[in-house]
């Protein structure tokens, strides 16, 4: 697999899970303006609102946080481990080249307070080979998952 060598930008996410909270939406279509990072070399192919929406490195990073913490509490539950309140996922998704292929590449990182290191190790391996965006990944970018 070939690695970045440059990276240009990188979206990040903080996922937490709240047992308490309620979340409410309706059926809608997405309508969201997009934002690219600058390329000094494409500048015709620069969104002009960079800084007020987000990228695709961070909606992709977004999704597949959510995705993957879903499928952390599948884990967790099928090896009858209680999750912490304050589980926390941080996903960094980097956009970058190698020569002149651009590349991505992805950071995870899970914080499972109170957890054993050796049993959050095992959630988080069973939540990555259930989470359909892992499965994706897999082979196809370089991915580190560091649980902390």
């Amino acid at each position: 697999m070939t690695r970045i060598d440059t990276v240009l930008t990188t979206g990040k996410t903080h996922t937490t899970v709240n047992h308490d909270a309620h979340s409410r939406g309706r059926e809608e279509r997405l309508d969201i303006k997009l934002s690219a990072p600058r390329n000094r070399a494409l500048p015709e192919y620069a969104f002009p609102a960079i800084q007020a929406h987000p990228t695709a490195e961070q909606m992709f990073a977004g999704a597949w946080s959510a995705c993957l913490i879903s499928a952390i509490g599948l884990a967790a539950k099928e090896q009858k481990v209680e999750l912490p309140h304050d589980l926390a996922l941080d996903i960094a998704v980097d956009l970058g080249k190698s020569g002149d292929a651009y590349l991505l590449a992805a950071r995870i990182e899970v914080s499972m307070p109170g957890i054993a290191r050796d049993v959050a190790q095992a959630i988080v391996h069973a939540a990555d080979q259930i989470c359909p965006y892992s499965k994706a990944t897999r082979g196809n970018i370089d991915v580190a998952i560091n649980v902390i």
